[in-house]
Parts: structure tokens; C-alpha cells; sequence
């Protein structure tokens, strides 16, 4: 496969945050009619790409700049903020990134981190339907020689159809039967034009609508054994796996919260005031004052949490021991809850602090709302609460698999 064309390299943290920004602003200012019109934002992705932001986490030793997670969280939110689909295409490369620093041997290290660092976009196929639990992949990797034979159906993939190359979660299975819970796993690196792989656009939520999350099918896909990297002992030891991954998400919804509210402040200065409060503009009604408050507090809670929780993640990666990945966890747990419940406030708050003329279809300010509810129903935040709960009781830790 032919890299990605050469990335910007980023050689500092201001540098990226100034970049993030910068893009942030750029995807705002069309975001609303590409969603309208359900237009997929390739030219953006591919401006993504060569940006070199992608690149961000590499190690420096093979020549990236390794910053921080709080870092990746603050990138993720600004993107959000701008265009939440955009904010989310890129998730699972970091996501994958991680497996790979974590379980690639040095080879398979220098060859795909070489891939990112010239522009290449990874993207997720995990996710799977049917009456199996979520921690079970029907899709398989059997052996085939020296390399393997991928085959199997996954959706929600999001970021497939921009990507260079899908992250296929599979279970290294060899038969009879169909595997389960207790079923080794690996992720297949797979060039997006590999013979046997199609990358279907189907995905029709009601939000986040240019992702791109569709179906992709894999029918007897041969994958060369340098490209498999192993999943399962990810979570073998303390890790940061699950909570790197929940960060990202977190920070997704922050910058939902984020846009709504600067979108809310905007139409709240356009709103006509009501006659009751007697006053010449909208924004001097002590009750809408009110609710602007209340619910900037709730967004300035959710954006200090989800700092609180990065440093917490940076923490446990510099020392990986089962109390310090246990706090990262919780702490990012503790974040997604404020997060997911901070954007679908901002997003509705908007229309109260717009009025009428916010319900209005040519502006499509229902996206933020759409965006919220979507990406909050990604892992169930009424699990994160137990975890929190029973960690606040009696320091029961959470589960290492990184499903909170």
C-alpha cells in the first residue's frame, strides 16, 4: 500500500493546540450544512492528516512527538467543539496507536508508526452486532501458513470509509465451534483496498451523520502475519488501554458541550426578550442570566474533569501499577458521566437561551442535541456510576478489560 502523502510534523505541544484550533475553527464554519446535507467531510479528514496531528502520540524514538494524553484531550475537545463528527473520526487511531505501542514488535512499530507520521488515517472495525455479549468477536483470524485469513462483518466503523488502513478486532480462532468471551483476540492491520475488504456507507444515526460509522466486511481477507498485533495481553497487567480510550471519548463530549454553548451565547444575543421581563435586550432577562449561568457552570465542570481525569491517565502511564490505573480509570469515568450529561444540557439549554427563531431548520442548530444524544449512548455511563460508587465505598477497583 502507498503512504498517506507526507505530514506537517509538529514538533511542539503549542504548535499542536494551535493547529487543533486552528482546524476547529476551519470545520465550524461549514459543519452545519455539511451535516444538513450529509456531506462526508473528506477534504477535511485528508486536511487532518496532513496536518500531522494524527502523529502526535508516536514516541520519539521513532521521530514523533509523544505528548501527553492531556494533550490528545485537549485536541479531541477543540475538534469536537468545531465539527463533533470530525471530532470522532479520528478516535480509534489513537486508540489503536496504543495497541501497538504496547504489543507491536519493534518492526511492526517502525513500519506503522512510519505509516502515521507520513499521513495515514487508522480507523476501527470492532464493534459487532448480534445476540453475543460486546466482549465477543465472531469475526475470526485462522492461520493460513505463515499468515492468516480474516473473515467476519463489524459495525459502527467509524472512520473506515476516510481511512488508509482498518484496525480489525478479531479472535485468533481455529474451530469447531464459534468463539467466546475467553477467545484470544488480535487487531489486523488492513490496507483499505485489500482484496476481500468493503467498507459499506450505511450508517444512518439520527446525529454525528458524517462519520461515516457504516458496516465492513471482511470475506476471507489474507492478512500477512507481520500486520496481526496481539489485543488480549493488552489487558493482562494494569493498563491504561481502556481509560486512554474512554478519555478521548469524554473529551468528544466536552467539546459538544463546548460548541452548544458558545452556539447558545450567539443565539441568545439574537433572541427577542420577553415582554414580562421588561427589558430592551434578551440577554439582560434575569431569568435567561439564570439559566446561562447554571449552565455554564455545568460545561466548566465537565471541561475541569476531564483535565483532572488526563492528568490522572498521564500519571498512570509514567507508573503503571493497579492503583494508579485503577484512580486513571475512575477519574475518567467520573468525566464521562459530567461530559455526556454536560453536552445533551448545552445542546438543550441552546434552544432556551435562542427561542423560537433557534428551532429553525435552515439553521440546523438540532445537530448539537443529535450530536449529544449520539455520542453519549457510546459505553453506558449507568455502569461508569457503579464503578465510581463502589470505588467511592470501598476502593473496589474497576475492571481492567477498559470497558469504562
Amino acid at each position: 500500500m502507498t503512504a498517506a502523502p507526507t505530514a506537517v510534523r509538529i514538533t511542539s505541544i503549542d504548535d499542536a493546540l494551535e493547529v487543533a484550533a486552528q482546524l476547529s475553527e476551519e470545520f465550524a464554519g461549514d459543519a452545519a450544512r455539511r451535516d444538513a446535507e450529509r456531506e462526508l467531510p473528506h477534504a477535511q479528514i485528508r486536511q487532518l492528516a496532513a496536518s500531522g496531528l494524527l502523529a502526535v502520540t508516536v514516541p520519539r524514538a521513532y521521530g514523533g512527538l509523544d505528548v501527553p494524553f492531556e494533550v490528545v484531550a485537549e485536541i479531541f475537545r477543540l475538534l469536537a467543539a468545531g465539527d463533533p463528527s470530525i471530532g470522532q473520526i479520528p478516535q480509534s487511531h489513537f486508540t489503536f496507536l496504543e495497541a501497538l505501542r504496547t504489543q507491536g514488535s519493534p518492526d511492526q512499530q517502525r513500519f506503522f508508526y512510519g505509516e502515521v507520521l507520513s499521513g495515514a488515517l487508522l480507523a476501527n472495525a470492532q464493534s459487532e452486532r448480534g445476540p453475543h455479549p460486546i466482549n465477543v468477536d465472531t469475526t475470526v483470524l485462522t492461520r493460513l501458513g505463515e499468515d492468516y485469513v480474516l473473515s467476519g462483518r463489524k459495525f459502527y466503523s467509524t472512520g473506515a470509509l476516510f481511512a488508509d488502513w482498518i484496525m480489525v478486532r478479531a479472535s485468533l480462532f481455529e474451530g469447531p465451534g464459534t468463539p467466546d468471551a475467553s477467545t484470544p483476540k488480535a487487531v489486523a492491520f488492513v490496507p483499505r483496498d485489500t482484496e476481500g475488504l468493503t467498507i459499506v456507507d450505511d450508517w444512518d444515526g439520527m446525529g454525528q451523520r458524517t462519520t461515516a460509522s457504516g458496516t465492513v466486511t471482511l470475506d476471507h481477507v489474507v492478512v500477512p502475519a507481520s500486520s496481526v498485533v496481539p489485543y488480549s495481553p493488552v489487558f493482562a497487567g494494569p493498563n491504561t488501554y481502556g481509560s486512554q480510550a474512554q478519555l478521548v471519548h469524554t473529551a468528544i463530549d466536552v467539546g459538544i458541550a463546548t460548541g452548544a454553548l458558545r452556539e447558545a451565547v450567539v443565539q441568545a444575543g439574537r433572541a427577542r426578550p420577553h415582554f414580562e421581563a421588561n427589558v430592551a435586550r434578551a440577554t439582560d432577562d434575569p431569568l435567561l442570566v439564570q439559566i446561562a449561568g447554571e449552565v455554564t457552570v455545568t460545561v466548566r465542570a465537565a471541561q475541569a474533569l476531564l483535565s483532572v481525569a488526563a492528568r490522572a491517565v498521564d500519571a498512570a502511564r509514567a507508573d503503571t501499577t493497579d492503583e494508579s490505573t485503577a484512580i486513571a480509570s475512575i477519574e475518567v469515568a467520573t468525566a464521562k458521566v459530567a461530559a455526556a450529561r454536560a453536552a445533551v444540557e448545552a445542546a438543550n439549554v441552546l434552544f432556551e437561551l435562542g427561542g423560537t427563531r433557534s428551532a429553525s431548520g435552515a439553521a440546523n442548530l438540532s445537530r448539537y442535541w443529535r450530536d449529544a444524544r449520539t455520542h453519549t449512548l457510546h459505553d453506558a455511563t449507568r455502569w461508569k456510576l457503579q464503578h465510581i460508587g463502589r470505588w467511592t465505598l470501598d476502593r473496589t477497583p474497576p475492571p481492567r478489560h477498559g470497558v469504562i
